[in-house]
């Protein structure tokens, strides 16, 4: 059908008292590419005057490191699927859902590539949906969708179901057909969105951005104004004609040109003012902005704040507080949404999806070795148990829990009874065989 066509149709169906501006307001409905419209839509706009989605909030570096640096961090985890046993011990499992959590999610996406989608849709826009796969009554792979073509909706009688735009058409997908992780929110469907409650920082860092661009631009050099005798008065095709000339010598690529006035015109040039010269300090102002709506410490993406240095004790302070804070809440979350939609569907109530937060000491050679010296010396671990989180082989007789004996009586060494007579005895005669030894040497 011709465009006409399409117009007449809808014209055809359009209600009677429907003016020619509601009509022309239908035709330009939202699309997925309008930036604009989408941003009106969500009802926030932001006094910078500048349209935050989630490509022009990921042009700056500042979002794109906090959401790199967790999305990563939390991907390189190890996880398991583990079963409660007796003593309140655990087993790991392999079954279907553990394989396709920590081998293969889907036929494109290795484990650490699904769960860096999750991670970063959460943490940029505070929801991840994922498409259940099934074959029957079982799930075999996890499928990720766009959050921004995503979302919950409540029908009339109450059902959650997904509706989700797929290369412009619409689908409805059933709420046991979608994984989703949501992130904070006041109890609604959804997760809030950072790039639509933080508008007014996003939008805000991209002015400066552009500002401090536009400058570089003109080489850092401030406008001005030329100015002419009292008695020279130019036509419209005169004015035209310098402005194309002066334009030759604007911007970064024209710098070092010689500029040869005449006519006895003089060129005055604008200083900046405090605001253009606290740029640099409004940029800085702008990056601690934007990490506290991630909840991410500026030292970790690389920006000390006045006075800071980038190491130190102070800084491994602050690194764990974002590990406790911000990873650990997020494994948290998804480890729950996990258990609640794909393993209690299949009634496995013991079962628990899990991930080993200790990895994050592997880069500390030195915590590492303290904490596992701890463990294995006060009997809280085997000697196998912390070779397996050194990824060491297993080793006979290191099954055994142990602890230090070093500040035991000496007549509790080699245990009670006859051996520890035999203990004592042996003691006693390398002492007599030390002391005839010195006194040899002596005589």
């Amino acid at each position: 059908m011709s465009r006409r066509g399409r117009k007449k149709q809808r014209q055809a169906f359009a209600p009677a008292n429907m003016t020619r501006q509601d009509s022309i307001a239908k035709d330009r409905r939202l699309t997925l590419q309008n930036g604009n419209a989408w941003a009106v839509f969500g009802g926030v706009g932001n006094y910078a005057g500048k349209t935050v989605t989630m490509e022009s909030m990921l042009q700056l570096s500042t979002a794109w490191a906090c959401i790199r640096l967790t999305a990563q961090a939390l991907s390189c985890l190890p996880a398991g699927m583990y079963q409660k046993a007796a003593h309140d011990s655990r087993d790991k499992v392999e079954d279907g859902v553990a394989e396709i959590l920590c081998d293969s999610p889907n036929e494109d996406q290795t484990p650490q590539e699904y769960w860096e989608t999750v991670a970063a849709w959460v943490t940029a826009e505070g929801n991840s949906y994922s498409e259940k796969v099934t074959s029957g009554n079982r799930v075999i792979a996890l499928q990720p969708l766009s959050s921004l073509h995503c979302s919950p909706v409540r029908e009339p009688d109450g059902t959650l179901v997904y509706r989700f735009n797929d290369r412009g058409r619409s689908e409805t997908l059933p709420r046991g057909k979608v994984f989703h992780v949501k992130g904070m929110s006041f109890g609604g469907d959804r997760g809030l969105s950072p790039i639509r409650f933080g508008a007014q920082t996003f939008g805000s860092a991209i002015a400066m951005q552009e500002t401090t661009g536009k400058m570089y631009g003109a080489g850092l050099q401030s406008s001005g104004f030329l100015k002419m005798p009292a008695n020279v008065k130019l036509d419209p095709q005169q004015r035209a004609d310098l402005q194309r000339i002066m334009g030759e010598f604007a911007g970064s690529s024209n710098a070092g040109k010689m500029m040869v006035l005449e006519g006895g015109m003089e060129f005055n040039r604008l200083a900046l003012t405090p605001v253009d010269a606290e740029m640099l300090a409004n940029l800085r102002f702008g990056v601690e902005e934007i990490c506290r709506w991630y909840g991410m410490p500026p030292i970790i993406i690389g920006h000390a704040a006045q006075g800071q240095t980038m190491w130190g004790t102070g800084v491994e302070a602050i690194l764990i507080a974002w590990l406790t804070l911000g990873i650990n809440p997020l494994c948290t979350r998804i480890e729950a949404r996990v258990k609640k939609d794909l393993i209690r569907p299949y009634e496995n109530k013991r079962r628990y999806f899990e991930y080993n937060r200790e990895a994050l000491l592997q880069m500390d050679s030195a915590a590492k070795a303290a904490f596992l010296s701890t463990m294995t010396q006060n009997g809280l671990m085997t000697r196998n148990e912390g070779r397996q989180k050194l990824n060491l082989p297993w080793q006979q007789g290191a099954d055994q829990l142990t602890a230090q004996t070093n500040l035991a009586p000496l007549d509790k060494l080699g245990g009670d009874g006859s051996s520890g007579a035999q203990a004592r005895a042996a003691l006693r005669a390398w002492l007599l065989d030390q002391t005839g030894e010195k006194q040899h040497e002596q005589a």
